[in-house]
């Protein structure tokens, strides 16, 4: 039933979305600096990654609320957001940014996953407008030819992978096996991942990709059981609950051997939807995911907002592509992206630090360079326009298949 439903509102969406631009490129934009800043959004309200969707988007809507409270953005209020779904389909997400697009927004945030944004990233940035994504990790974006107008908030996977190693290794796991959804995010991660742990000693028993819009995924248990791996890790989204489930029923879960995700399987609801009525057959799993609830007085603030929201995962990474842009258009004096596109990355690093809208406003109004220390932690954008620094939550799910936080670490790029 679920799935139907799903699958109706993801043919609902894109139908609507192929009349709203028909017509039109989506790729040109009205007035560029007209003196106020809008943004637009592209992000999964239905589609595997929709459980990622309202922290997102509630957390934009609260930077947007939390920006206005503090007297806008040039003296102007920040206009309600343009909406739209990427729907977990490349062509709906395109369509969905030339809809937002056509708009005339200044900028969009998304897309959540890494495929979707690199299905309509060429229309935004050839737009001459800036796209911030929250949670796309796949390390893809750090050379993409963007015009400098593609950013992000999340860390890159070369950063998350070598920590996800060594919680593998520090747990005393020798033969590691790896499967990964065959695309950017899967095949970046898996590679980051493997790399370290072959530096770190560890036989990779198994490094392969899957089709993640498989109708099953026995095949993919087989190869990890085959691969006789004392750990396995599983790099995937939604599709992952179902080669969890294979895994436990082969006798490969996390009750026989080392069993560990990343950002995509992180969900307060993972055990329940593995094993219905019996969670902690999840008891043990352990993985990384770049940090989300290390702020409490941003995630009292957001619950206070959006008093619903369950999940957290890349919340304040959402909150802080909207403060940048923000903040950028403050120190440039203009909502023309042309113009404060240059300001992005500076305005994370090398000033007087700050860590709210409000008060680094100040600073740029009393002529001050600023370091905007964001609410999912300090940014220092490289030139690439990507975080230098990573703060990755190791997770793991206790004996009655709760979610729990067992501590943050730190990663840093080399430049």
């Amino acid at each position: 039933m679920k799935a139907s439903i799903r699958r109706s509102a993801i043919f609902a969406s894109a139908a609507a979305l192929v009349i709203a631009v028909c017509g039109t490129t989506g790729t040109a934009r009205a007035d560029p600096g007209d003196g106020e800043l809008q943004f637009g959004y592209v992000l999964p309200e239905t589609g595997q990654l929709a459980y990622l969707g309202p922290p997102q988007i509630e957390s934009v809507k609260f930077a947007i609320q939390t920006i206005n409270d503090a007297g806008g953005v040039l003296g102007k209020p920040v206009p309600t957001v343009v909406s739209s779904d990427e729907a977990g389909q490349e062509a709906v997400a395109a369509q969905s940014a030339d809809r937002v697009l056509a708009s005339g927004v200044d900028a969009v945030i998304g897309a959540a996953a890494s495929g979707m944004s690199l299905a309509f990233i060429d229309r935004v940035t050839g737009a001459g407008v800036v796209q911030c994504s929250a949670s796309n990790t796949a390390p893809t974006f750090t050379d993409y030819e963007d015009d400098g107008y593609y950013f992000r908030t999340a860390p890159s996977d070369a950063l998350q992978g070598p920590i996800l190693a060594d919680v593998v290794r520090e747990d005393g796991h020798d033969r590691v096996a790896l499967v990964a959804r065959a695309d950017d995010y899967g095949r970046g991660l898996m590679e980051s991942t493997r790399e370290v742990l072959e530096d770190r000693g560890a036989t990779v028993t198994l490094a392969e990709t899957y089709d993640p819009k498989a109708s099953n995924f026995d095949q993919v248990v087989q190869r990890i059981e085959n691969s006789s791996p004392d750990a396995a890790v599983v790099i995937a989204f939604e599709e992952g609950t179902q080669i969890l489930q294979g895994m436990i029923e082969s006798g490969i879960g996390p009750d026989r051997i080392g069993v560990y995700g990343a950002d995509g399987l992180r969900s307060e609801e993972l055990a329940s939807l593995v094993a219905p009525g019996q969670p902690e057959r999840l008891s043990g799993m352990k993985g990384t995911a770049p940090a989300s609830a290390e702020n409490e007085q941003y995630v009292n603030d957001l619950k206070k907002f959006a008093p619903e929201l369950r999940e957290l995962q890349f919340a304040p990474q959402a909150f802080d592509c909207v403060t940048t842009i923000a903040l950028a258009a403050e120190k440039a004096k203009s909502d023309d992206p042309g113009e404060f596109v240059k300001e992005m990355n500076g305005i994370t690093r090398d000033g007087e630090k700050c860590n709210s809208f409000a008060a680094c406003k100040e600073l740029i109004a009393d002529g001050k360079d600023i370091d905007y220390q964001g609410v999912s932690g300090p940014l220092d954008f490289i030139d690439k326009g990507e975080p230098g620094q990573a703060t990755i939550e190791v997770y793991g799910y206790d004996d009655k298949g709760q979610l729990q936080t067992l501590r943050i670490e730190t990663s840093k790029a080399q430049e």
